[in-house]
């Protein structure tokens, strides 16, 4: 299974009336999944010591075993001991990181039905720790990333839970966020954003 989607992405090129910011890079690596992006920009941060951060491994408990060979297992039953937190997390110039990643096809709009109650407690207990926390959303018909404080994100879920809108529009991840252009080596350069951000 290939997070943050479950699927495998496919590249879609940018609307004809809004052009993409990343139009003017290499398009060799494009159609990969925020998640294959994501990884490689984190083996890129840990190959130049700048950074260590990890994709969180998700416990599973494996229930039925079938021995097809002697020497091959199949695994042909399991389930999710707990619910997951956050994709990834790690430290950066001695800061606890921890992140979600989340594409969507939707053009206008991030539904925040992509984000669980339990997840937004843990991003909340990281904020309180003093931990820095946030969320990469991929635009995947803009081929756009944008990083997304946590703290902008639980002001949209409180809204939410008080009866308000039941999504983040396009236009205020624009505003509240920061867009995140492609690159060769950190593909998704996330590190430059924390730079600005916090130090």
């Amino acid at each position: 299974m290939n997070y943050p989607n479950g699927k495998r992405g496919s590249l879609t090129q940018p609307s004809q009336s809004r052009p993409s910011s990343a139009a003017n890079h290499a398009f060799s690596n494009r159609g990969m999944t925020l998640e294959e992006d994501i990884n490689e920009t984190n083996r890129f941060y840990l190959d130049t010591d700048k950074a260590i951060i990890h994709k969180k491994p998700t416990p599973v408990q494996i229930v039925k075993v079938n021995y097809p060979k002697r020497s091959a297992a199949v695994i042909t039953e399991a389930y999710f001991k707990q619910a997951s937190t956050t994709d990834y997390n790690g430290v950066y110039r001695s800061k606890h990181i921890d992140f979600e990643a989340k594409e969507t096809k939707n053009k206008t709009l991030f539904p925040l039905a992509n984000i669980h109650d339990h997840q937004v407690a843990h991003m909340r207990s990281v904020v309180e720790h003093g931990g820095i926390c946030f969320l990469l959303i991929r635009f995947t018909l803009y081929q756009e990333t944008y990083f997304l404080p946590a703290e902008k994100l639980f002001q949209h879920w409180d809204d939410k839970l008080k009866g308000g809108r039941k999504s983040i529009s396009y236009d205020q991840i624009c505003q509240e966020g920061h867009q995140i252009p492609f690159q060769y080596q950190a593909r998704i350069d996330y590190l430059a954003i924390i730079d600005k951000l916090y130090f």
